[in-house]
């Protein structure tokens, strides 16, 4: 059995690793990128498996081939854009690297990739509305997933103090929604929810990075969902002699805090959660009750989950006052009562208090 990958130090994270990480805290979306820092064919197929897609499997590479083409395709029929022969022909092991160099072959690279993971990601979701399979088994299948990877964290002694994690209650779904403008189950994002607590904030970055290597791509995190009320990220790095010499490569926007943008978290509560989709493997007796015309979708469905990563300190300050889990439901369930009661009338009791 090969030994599980180890914990990368802060001082062992490449460029690659941390913009993704850098994605997944501000919340930002791989289609704005227009480069990548992968460093090798072992590098871009590693990222390629952590789609739970397998180049050196038959039928995975034809799948892989098909979603190339289609991307090909659709940028020659909407935008008559030219793409040179040696890059139109080459696998997406080797348009990740060229994506990751410089050129005309470089941009051309990013563009097909950008228009791939959109191909890539719709088909697993038309995959997942094809299975007859429930809610349920699905759910099993993730929590499956990342009960392995995290049990994995933690029989290898990583610095994690608690992991708590499983599917939102009935009761707690009903509430959110109620409470919600769009009140639509469409809109939850948080029906399977996990929930990491790191020993020090030092381990954060190290513990997430491990996630987007071993749970999920970096690239399928949901834009626009996170929150980062821990550290600034780029203040964070240049406090670090090696993140420093990255800093000035970072690409996009210029990031910093990320506050929840839910009325009823706390101003001071601190952590850092997104909402990503897993890629799961549909088992092959699952795969055999698709209907006919699946082929063309590959093995993969995605499941939306939410995860939160925060330190020891962290979660020791947001158990009490306002940060505190008692303190957020109160005020969840008390708008939600009015909401019920008075709909967006004034509270007759309270003539002064506007509706929220």
């Amino acid at each position: 059995m090969p030994h599980p990958p180890r914990l990368k130090r802060l001082e062992d994270l490449s460029l690659h690793d941390v913009e993704a990480l850098r994605l997944i805290l501000s919340g930002g979306s791989v289609i704005d990128w227009h480069r990548l820092n992968l460093v090798d064919e072992a590098e871009a197929r590693r990222f390629i498996e952590n789609h739970e897609l397998y180049p050196a499997e038959p039928k995975d590479r034809a799948f892989i081939d098909h979603v190339k083409k289609e991307a090909v395709s659709y940028l020659r029929r909407h935008f008559a854009f030219a793409i040179p022969k040696p890059v139109e022909e080459a696998s997406v092991e080797q348009l990740l690297l060229l994506a990751s160099g410089k050129g005309h072959r470089q941009v051309c690279a990013c563009t097909i990739l950008k228009v791939v993971q959109i191909i890539n990601h719709m088909a697993g979701r038309e995959l997942l509305f094809r299975l007859p399979v429930s809610d349920r088994d699905l759910f099993h299948l993730v929590e499956e997933k990342v009960y392995r990877v995290v049990g994995t964290m933690l029989s290898e002694g990583f610095p994690i103090t608690e992991f708590v994690g499983g599917r939102k209650n009935l009761d707690s779904t009903y509430t959110k929604l109620l409470s919600k403008p769009e009140a639509t189950a469409a809109a939850l994002y948080d029906k399977l929810r996990f929930r990491i607590v790191t020993r020090t904030p030092d381990h954060v970055l190290p513990v997430l990075n491990y996630l987007t290597e071993q749970l999920f791509p970096f690239n399928y995190v949901v834009p626009k969902q996170s929150t980062n009320s821990i550290f600034d990220f780029r203040s964070y790095c240049m406090k670090n002699e090696h993140l420093a010499q990255l800093v000035t490569q970072f690409q996009g926007e210029l990031d910093g805090p990320l506050p929840s943008d839910n009325r009823f978290t706390a101003p001071n509560y601190r952590v850092i959660q997104y909402v990503t989709d897993v890629p799961v493997r549909v088992p092959p007796h699952l795969m055999e009750s698709a209907p006919a015309g699946s082929e063309n979708l590959g093995p993969i469905v995605y499941m939306l989950c939410e995860f939160q990563v925060l330190d020891a300190e962290s979660e020791a300050h947001n158990e009490t006052g306002d940060a505190s889990h008692d303190a957020y439901k109160h005020r969840q369930r008390e708008a939600v009562f009015r909401r019920l009661r008075l709909g967006s009338r004034p509270d007759p009791k309270k003539p002064d208090q506007k509706p929220e």
